[in-house]
């Protein structure tokens, strides 16, 4: 299996902004344990999860103001990370603190920088806006994945495999002999594939009829661009075969924004924040209801297939893999992740 690749300086997603409430919450990121809670303004903090007394968890503790108390002892911590209380004794030195993290809310989700925090650039944070456009409907979940992140990753950039795993619901015959183009401009990996004149697959035939009442053969389009250090956007959708989507008029189909950022835990698991974002019927809360529904099931499929792949790898690490023409992607993609992290400060060759 290939070694885990985590980029420092960068910005992971580590909760939807839902989850974030004035209860600390523990999530670990690329290794790292991190607290996550809100200020009594509703501003996020990020932590580290140890307490610097006994390395309890300071998820298990509890917030009064803007503080977080640690369930051990009460030691009480600001958002810097600085000890500004110890109940048994007198003020507490400088040196009395935990690691604080860069923290940005943005699209919906709370985003971490574990690196190194003069490099922590707002700016930067990846762009997911169809999370909160108005013009955009959004439903979404997190996903626990129990496998190496690229894995995840490696699945969206190569959606050959829906013919196999998703037969009855986005899964097409036709899908693997239709060409793909893959290409890169140094700062994303684009993945683009077009079905034309087809027997739209069960989950676009339904949507197409619900949505704009057609039955008919459709074109349909497949645009996955990768982001570092590991989102991946899908422009997707259906139009009437021959009206002109594939030369930009997409006026007569159906268009979806499926967004996916995915956030190592550990060398083997990480979390999978994914949302379905459509243009259409944003009022029909029983359709968002069954895109949701839907959805988890799609992405349960992955999870039995990616899972199973990380415990063979795992129990097999000698065992070779091959890339074929379907993989240029997933090769592009972690070509991008390893030589960013390469030339991260104070990173060897041989991390």
């Amino acid at each position: 299996m290939n070694r885990p690749i985590y980029m420092n300086n960068a910005w992971y997603a580590v909760a939807w902004s839902h989850e974030l409430a004035r209860e600390p919450l523990g999530r670990r990121i690329c290794g790292y344990p991190i607290v996550l809670y809100r200020t009594a303004d509703g501003t996020p903090a990020a932590l580290e999860d140890l307490c610097c007394h006994r390395l309890l968890p300071l998820s298990l503790g509890r917030i009064e103001g803007d503080l977080l108390v640690c369930g051990y002892h009460g030691l009480t911590f600001d958002r810097s990370g600085q000890c500004v209380r110890i109940p048994s004794q007198g003020t507490p030195g400088r040196h009395v603190r935990v690691r604080s993290y860069p923290v940005v809310e943005r699209h919906r989700l709370v985003w971490v920088w574990i690196g190194d925090p003069a490099l922590a650039d707002p700016a930067v944070v990846p762009d997911l806006h169809w999370h909160d456009d108005p013009e955009w409907t959004f439903v979404g979940d997190l996903l626990p994945m129990n496998c190496d992140y690229r894995l995840v990753a490696d699945n969206l950039l190569d959606l050959t495999h829906e013919t196999w795993v998703h037969q009855t619901s986005i899964g097409h015959a036709l899908i693997p002999a239709c060409p793909i183009e893959t290409t890169s401009d140094g700062g994303s990996v684009t993945v683009s594939r077009w079905i034309l004149d087809h027997e739209p697959a069960p989950f676009w035939r339904f949507l197409m009829k619900r949505v704009r009442g057609y039955e008919g053969r459709c074109d349909r389009w497949q645009i996955v661009k990768f982001v570092p250090p590991c989102n991946v956007v899908l422009h997707i959708g259906v139009a009437e075969a021959g009206s002109g989507a594939r030369e930009g008029d997409m006026s007569k189909g159906i268009r979806a924004m499926q967004l996916n950022s995915i956030t190592p835990a550990t060398a083997d698991s990480c979390w999978y924040f994914w949302s379905f974002n459509r243009n259409f019927l944003h009022e029909d809360e029983e359709l968002s209801s069954t895109l949701l529904t839907t959805s988890r099931r799609i992405f349960g499929e992955d999870q039995v297939i990616i899972e199973a792949q990380q415990r063979a790898m795992r129990e097999n690490p000698a065992a070779a893999t091959i890339n074929i023409n379907l993989d240029a992607g997933s090769v592009r993609m972690r070509q991008m992740i390893d030589a960013r992290r390469a030339h991260e400060p104070g990173t060897s060759r041989a991390d």
